[in-house]
Formats: structure tokens, C-alpha cells, sequence
């Protein structure tokens, strides 16, 4: 009996020690660094030129679905195997190739830095690291764009706003940063915006019956067809109210451009189903327009719907890390 537990002892003991070092190493590691949605590339040249090289520009290249022009999910730049060291190593979401070695990927975290995500794809043959790839698109693509958005709300976290209105009226709280500000409120509805570059971020907030939207064929109609009449009522266009040359009003407010299909699918957001949807809008009387992205979350213990959607006016700059950003706030809501 005395050397089961001595056993067992040193067996927790043993546990204990690794997990500590393991703890002091990721202590150790220095701070990862590089822009939003960008990819550092390790492999050979010779690879990078050829058909590997066109495989992956291939996935992380694919153009983002509701924006105005097509945008690549990822910026990517290459770094030769021979020079990676020092700090190109500690960029935060990394591909590497390891050729002659069998199929396979291996998704490692902080490997030369913190935060960091390092996804290496291995094969004796090209053609064994292309089909890899290719087979793993998709994961590669969720894991590099999720740890973007982590980034981003980490970001984010450095300078929170301090509106308790929200959570008052809402009964829910969500993160943003103190330089976006409310642009207007009611008791069911907030317009948050961000002045940027050219243009300006923006979120709405608001929630819904439960009866408002039924789970059927029609969903993504409904949602639409709530949008717009929010649009309507709260989003109005700078000209709106003005009077024509022939005496009539303006009528100026947000709708979703029906020339563009919306994209539409089903997610979680805080533990709860979700729809998500995302298009285009444009300002009815005026020249504006962007893209936009939508959830409407079910919130069944409180029978009621949370609607939380971020859109953008960005004209003549690419809008990917705008969306991005948008995004980030959104899934950081918490529902009470």
C-alpha cells in the first residue's frame, strides 16, 4: 500500500514539475508582433515559385465574401528557410513547409513567441504537400482567422469604453474601444460609430421579439427585411430631408443592395445559435454604400432575439481589417 501511494506521489510530482516548466517557458517567451491578417510563409524558394507556392497563395489568398472589391483573406509574405531566425520568428501566425518528411499537419501554439500560431505541412513529395494543404484549407484558413481575431480583441481590451447604458437597456454587454462613440440612443436601439481614415466603423445594437423571426426557408428574408426597416428608421443619409429642385423631400436611409446576394449561414456567438449575414448596403437618396456583417443571436432564456451588426463606410481603401475589427467586437458579447 505505501509504495502505491509512493508511486502515486511521485507520478503527481512529476506532473507538476512539467506543467511548471512548461508554464516558465511560455513565461519566457518574447511578445509576437505583425500586422492583422498577415501570414509569414517558410519554405525554399524554389518552392515558393512553383506549384506549392501557387497552392497556398491559393487559400490564404481567397477573396473575402461582402466586401465591395475582392480582398484576400490574408496578406502573405514569404520567408526563405535558410533566414528564419531571430525576430521573423516571432510573427504571430506562421506556415511552414517541411518537405521529405511523411504527410501530415501539426498545429502548434507559442512556439517562438506569445501569442502564436505555427501550422507546418510536411510530405516526402510536392504533390504530397500540395494534397495536404488543399485537404486542410479550410482548417488552416479557421485556425489563422481566429487567432486575427483574438489579436484584435486583445487590441481592443487595452482601451474599453466605460457606456453602462448598454447593459442597462440591452441587458447584455459587448467590448469596443473608448474611441468608437454613440452616435445615437433609445431604449431598444444604439448607433455606435468610429471616425477612421476616410469614412467611419459602425455597430448597431438592438433586440427583437421572439416572434419577429421564425426559423423557416425564409430567413435570410426576414432578416433583410428586419434590417432594412431598422436602416430606415435610425441609419438617415446627410441629404435626407432636403428638398429637390421640384420641391419634394429627400428620402435618404439605409437599405441592403439588392444587386449583391447576401451570404447567410448558421454559428455560435456566446454559447448560443446564431445567424450570420453578410452583403452590402447603400444609402438610399445619396452615393454611399459598404459592406456589412449581422447576427442575430437566439437568446431563448429571455425569448428574445439580439441583434448585433457591424458596417462600414470605407470608400477608395481596403476594408478586410475594418470587418475584422467589427466582428471581434461583436463575438465578444455577453448575454445575461
Amino acid at each position: 500500500m505505501r509504495q502505491i501511494i509512493f508511486y502515486a506521489m511521485a507520478v503527481i510530482l512529476l506532473v507538476s514539475c512539467g506543467d511548471q516548466k512548461k508554464t516558465e517557458k511560455q513565461d519566457m517567451l518574447p511578445d509576437s508582433s505583425g500586422n492583422i491578417s498577415h501570414v509569414s510563409v517558410v519554405l525554399n524558394n524554389e518552392m515558393w515559385d512553383g506549384s506549392v507556392g501557387d497552392a497556398i497563395r491559393n487559400i490564404l489568398g481567397t477573396p473575402i465574401y461582402g466586401l465591395p472589391q475582392d480582398e484576400p483573406m490574408f496578406t502573405v509574405s514569404q520567408i526563405p528557410t535558410s533566414v528564419f531566425s531571430g525576430f521573423v520568428t516571432k510573427n504571430r501566425t506562421i506556415l511552414k513547409i517541411a518537405p521529405n518528411k511523411p504527410a501530415g499537419i501539426n498545429i502548434a501554439d507559442n512556439v517562438y513567441a506569445k501569442p502564436q500560431k505555427v501550422i507546418t505541412i510536411s510530405g516526402k513529395t510536392k504533390q504530397e504537400i500540395i494534397s495536404t494543404l488543399n485537404e486542410n484549407s479550410a482548417k488552416i484558413i479557421e485556425v489563422f482567422r481566429n487567432t486575427e481575431l483574438n489579436e484584435r480583441m486583445n487590441q481592443m481590451s487595452k482601451s474599453k469604453h466605460n457606456y453602462t447604458a448598454i447593459q442597462e437597456k440591452l441587458g447584455f454587454t459587448i467590448q469596443f474601444p473608448s474611441i468608437y462613440r454613440i452616435a445615437k440612443e433609445s431604449d431598444n436601439f444604439f448607433w455606435i460609430r468610429k471616425e477612421i481614415t476616410t469614412g467611419t466603423n459602425n455597430l448597431m445594437l438592438y433586440t427583437l421579439p421572439y416572434s419577429a423571426i421564425k426559423r423557416n426557408d425564409s430567413v435570410v428574408n426576414q432578416i433583410i427585411k428586419v434590417r432594412d426597416s431598422v436602416g430606415e428608421l435610425y441609419i438617415r443619409g446627410r441629404q435626407d430631408g432636403e428638398l429637390k429642385a421640384n420641391g419634394e423631400k429627400i428620402e435618404s436611409y439605409m437599405v441592403t443592395e439588392n444587386a449583391y446576394t447576401p451570404f447567410y449561414g448558421e454559428t455560435i456567438v456566446d454559447n448560443k445559435p446564431a445567424f450570420e449575414t453578410k452583403g452590402l448596403w447603400d444609402l438610399k437618396g445619396d452615393f454611399m454604400g459598404g459592406p456589412f456583417i449581422n447576427y442575430v443571436i437566439e437568446d431563448k432564456i429571455n425569448k428574445r432575439w439580439v441583434v448585433v451588426e457591424g458596417f462600414a463606410f470605407a470608400p477608395s481603401v481596403d476594408k478586410r481589417n475594418y470587418m475584422l475589427e467589427l466582428e471581434a467586437i461583436i463575438k465578444s458579447i455577453k448575454i445575461e
